[in-house]
C-alpha cells in the first residue's frame, strides 16, 4: 500500500477499485465543495494545494490492515515536512456492508481505539521524551514512529455531527508540527478557531462538542477529541493501551 497525493489519484483514478474511487470522490466533494462550507479550513486549503496525502487500506478489523496502516504512517513520516504546512495523512478504510448496515457510533468508537491500540504493536521507535505517556496529561498526544499526531475520525454512523460523518471509516493523522502557527498563542490561531467554530455551528445539526479545546489547555484532553460522539457525551476513561504482543479489541466503555 502506498501513500499518494491528489495528482497521483486523479491520474490513476480509472485503475482504482470502485470503493477507492468512491472514497476519494466523496472526500473531495466534502472538503472542497463549491459552497466552501466544510468547517476545517486547513483541510480545504491542504486539499486544493496538494499538501494532503492519502492511503487506502482494507477492512479495519483485520490485522493485515493494521500492519498496512503502520507501513503507510512510516512512509508518510519520512517526507511529511516536504508536503506543505497544511499536510494531513487521510486514511480511507474499506468498510464492508455488514459494518455499513449494522455498526453504530459506539461500535465505530471501539474499533477506532482498537486500531490505535493494535497499531502500537508495529511501532519500533521509542515514545518521544517530550510527550507524556499518560493520556490524562494535557500534553499527551498519540505517537507513532516517534511522531506525535492529532487524529480526527469520521464514520458512516455519525448523522447529527455531520463534520464527523463520512461514507467509509476515515482517520486523518495530523502531525503535531502543523499546529505551530495554529494555536491559542497566535492571532492567526485564535481567528481560525473562531471561524471554524462558526462553520461547525452552521454545518452540524448540533453545537460543537464541549471536548473540543486547544492542545495543552488545562482542561483539554486530546484523546477525547479524536473520536467525538454524535451527541455531547464523553467517555469516562481513555481506551488507549500501548500493546506489544497481541491484538485486543476493547469492549464498550461506560459513560
Amino acid at each position: 500500500m502506498e501513500v499518494v497525493d491528489k495528482k497521483w489519484i486523479e491520474e490513476h483514478f480509472e485503475t482504482l477499485p470502485l470503493w477507492q474511487q468512491s472514497a476519494y470522490t466523496d472526500f473531495a466533494a466534502m472538503v472542497a465543495n463549491e459552497a466552501n462550507a466544510f468547517p476545517c479550513i486547513p483541510a480545504r486549503i491542504g486539499f486544493l494545494s496538494n499538501h494532503l496525502r492519502y492511503s487506502f487500506i482494507g477492512d479495519p478489523r483485520e490485522e493485515q490492515s493494521i500492519k498496512a496502516l503502520a507501513q503507510c504512517l512510516k512512509e508518510y513520516d519520512k517526507c511529511s515536512k516536504t508536503f506543505g504546512k497544511y499536510t494531513t495523512h487521510a486514511i480511507f478504510f474499506k468498510t464492508p456492508d455488514d459494518m455499513l448496515k449494522h455498526f453504530d457510533v459506539e461500535e465505530y468508537r471501539n474499533l477506532f481505539w482498537s486500531i490505535l491500540n493494535n497499531l502500537t504493536k508495529f511501532d519500533d521507535v521509542d515514545w518521544p521524551e517530550e510527550i507524556p505517556t499518560d493520556p490524562l496529561h494535557q500534553q499527551w498526544e498519540f505517537c507513532f514512529n516517534g511522531e506525535p499526531y492529532f487524529i480526527s475520525c469520521a464514520t458512516p454512523a455519525h448523522k447529527l455531527r455531520k463534520s464527523r460523518h463520512f461514507s467509509t471509516l476515515l482517520m486523518a493523522f495530523q502531525p503535531r508540527w502543523i499546529f505551530e502557527e495554529i494555536n491559542d498563542s497566535t492571532v492567526f490561531g485564535r481567528k481560525l478557531k473562531k471561524l471554524i467554530r462558526q462553520r461547525i455551528s452552521e454545518y452540524d445539526a448540533i453545537p460543537a462538542h464541549p471536548d473540543l479545546k486547544w492542545y495543552g489547555q488545562e482542561d483539554s484532553y486530546e484523546w477525547k477529541q479524536y473520536f467525538l460522539s454524535d451527541d455531547h457525551r464523553s467517555p469516562t476513561k481513555c481506551p488507549f493501551l500501548r500493546l506489544q504482543n497481541s491484538l485486543i479489541f476493547p469492549k464498550n466503555e461506560e459513560y
